[in-house]
Order: structure tokens, then sequence, then C-alpha cells
């Protein structure tokens, strides 16, 4: 639970600097990145592991069996991040591009901060 919440303040944190450095990414205050680092959560929780499966069999499974399947569950993430965009009005996403690019450092800011945690 401690680590599910750290991660939520450190999404929230890396959307914040995301949205500063990104022009395609627009994110009002630190009260609404909160709540869509939280909403992120949720929305993965519930649906990475059915929008992954959906993925590896669009792809045949040619990433999963090639050792990179970190790259179906950062498409996974970014679909993520796109539906966190539809049910947010304080956060937009211009285009698939930012939310993938939003995808990527999320996952590696979590790899890290999960080898830390661990």
């Amino acid at each position: 639970m401690l680590s599910w919440l750290i991660h939520i303040i450190v999404d929230s944190l890396v959307l914040l600097a995301a949205a500063s450095v990104f022009p395609k990414v627009e994110l009002r205050g630190y009260r609404t990145a909160l709540i869509v680092a939280l909403l992120i959560g949720i929305l993965s929780f519930f649906l990475s592991w059915i929008l992954t499966f959906i993925l590896n069999i669009a792809t045949l499974g040619i990433f999963y069996f090639l050792g990179l399947g970190f790259v179906t569950r950062v498409l996974a993430y970014a679909v993520i991040i796109e539906i966190a965009d539809k049910f947010s009005r304080d956060f937009k996403t211009h285009g698939f591009a930012p939310s993938l690019w939003l995808a990527i450092i999320l996952a590696i800011v979590g790899a890290i901060v999960d080898a830390i945690i661990l």
C-alpha cells in the first residue's frame, strides 16, 4: 500500500514536470496532477492486463517472445493515459505521441522507484 502511494506521488510529480516540458501536455496544478496520477493508477490496475493481452494478440506475441514485453506494457500505459485524458477536464494530451512519451517516462521513473523501494 505504501509503495502504491509513493508511486502516485512520484507519478504526479512526473506529470507536473512533463507538463512544463512538453507543449502538447496541459495540466492545471498539483492537485490535478495528483488526481490524474490516482486515476491512471486505478485505470492501470483494472485495464493494464486486458490491454497488454490484446496488444500481445495483435502483435502475435512477437514482443513477448523476444523478451520485449515492456513495449506492449508501455503502449497499454499510453492508452490508459489517453483514457485518463478523456476523464479529466484539467489534463489534456494533444495526440498519442505525448501520451506515449509520458508512458515511457512514467515507466522509467516507476522502475527506478521500484528499485529504490525494494
